[in-house]
């Protein structure tokens, strides 16, 4: 077995039943859970979009939001009054161009406000069940780490993964990533003593002092 292919058994193994952390229904609250959760914890976001989704349950509602309102809703959100922004524009456009439906293409999705390629990907997996790898900084750091990419640009590193992964494993190996950042391969001290993928890691050496 390569070390490529070691890598993704292993990851399939430890992390096989996790899962996206943010609370939806529907691909509305995904796509709104989603905007805001850039440059915010998913806690955080869960705690806000609680409240939010009772005021604004479907995009009709939001657009008719008063921005002012809007901001104070989210203001515990990081970058809120850019956010807040993006959604009013964002509900809006889905009114008048979709019916009040959030879309399933990528090129649709990101022709919103507030919706980048990640974002679009995330929706397209986690609300309409289409093969799609979201990259994240969690999934970029843990990929350039591993060896699996070379690039600190997100849709470098997601043609990368593809090429990697199975297609039918994209959506499920992104919270693999995920995880294993969060849990274990960290931004500024990764626990490479207690890491399932030690042996094969061409980063260990970065970090770990003989």
């Amino acid at each position: 077995m390569s070390r490529k292919e070691q890598i993704i058994e292993r990851l399939r193994r430890a992390y096989a039943d996790t899962q996206t952390a943010l609370h939806f229904k529907n691909p509305y609250e995904l796509l709104v859970a989603t905007i805001l959760a850039a440059q915010c914890t998913d806690k955080r976001v869960n705690i806000i979009t609680e409240e939010l989704f009772k005021k604004y349950p479907s995009p009709a509602e939001l657009a008719q939001a008063e921005l002012g309102e809007l901001e104070q809703d989210i203001r515990t959100c990081g970058l809120y009054k850019n956010k807040a922004k993006n959604l009013l524009l964002c509900a809006n456009r889905l009114m008048d161009s979709y019916g009040g439906e959030v879309p399933d293409t990528m090129e649709d999705l990101t022709s919103l406000a507030g919706v980048g390629r990640k974002t679009a990907n995330v929706v397209l997996a986690f609300a309409f069940n289409q093969p799609a790898f979201p990259v994240d900084t969690h999934v970029g750091r843990v990929a350039n780490r591993l060896g699996l990419a070379n690039s600190k640009n997100p849709d470098k590193v997601e043609e990368s993964l593809k090429k990697v992964f199975k297609k039918e494993d994209w959506s499920q190996a992104h919270h693999w990533m995920i995880w294993h950042g969060r849990l274990v391969c960290k931004a500024q001290r990764p626990l490479c003593a207690q890491c399932i993928l030690a042996d094969v890691c061409p980063s260990k050496k970065d970090y770990v002092k003989s």
